[in-house]
């Protein structure tokens, strides 16, 4: 657990404090070795209205980018608070959901600020399966959403 936030750190990066839920649901839950992290918005200090709006309309590709990578530090944060001592992350599916014009397809692009952080922190066990997909909505009209699935293995 300590070398996830020290990588972060060292990146220049602040872990934040998880994110409260909007709605009637848990930041995260475990089922023995496996927690399911519910879907982050790109939120800091949660604020996200820098990465609110459709994609490439009213939010540009690469500013979706850059909120799929705080949205995959908001799911790192809630799945850190289920580890217990001697444990750290391995990333095991990602679920990107990218708020984009039908016209649009470049959601795995998008999706790639969240992957490429994701192994950039947890090294091989940040490498993941990915679902990337393209929506009409997303909540609070926030341009990218991910959830992910990790396994909480020995550090």
């Amino acid at each position: 657990m300590q070398n996830i936030k020290k990588k972060v750190e060292e990146m220049g990066l602040t872990l934040p404090a998880v994110a409260a839920p909007l709605a009637a649901y848990v930041p995260a839950t475990r089922a023995g070795d496996i927690i399911f992290v519910s879907g982050q918005l790109p939120s800091v200090n949660g604020d996200f209205s820098a990465y609110c709006g459709m994609v490439p309309t009213e939010l540009s590709p690469e500013k979706a980018k850059e909120g799929a990578a705080i949205c995959l530090l908001n799911n790192i944060a809630a799945a850190m608070s289920m580890l217990n001592e001697g444990e750290t992350l391995k990333l095991v599916q990602m679920q990107g959901f990218v708020q984009s014009t039908p016209e649009f397809k470049e959601q795995p692009a998008v999706l790639n600020g969240a992957s490429e952080l994701a192994v950039q922190i947890l090294g091989e066990n940040g490498k993941h399966a990915r679902i990337a997909v393209g929506v009409a909505a997303l909540p609070k009209n926030a341009g990218v959403e991910v959830g992910c699935t990790f396994q909480a293995i020995k550090a």
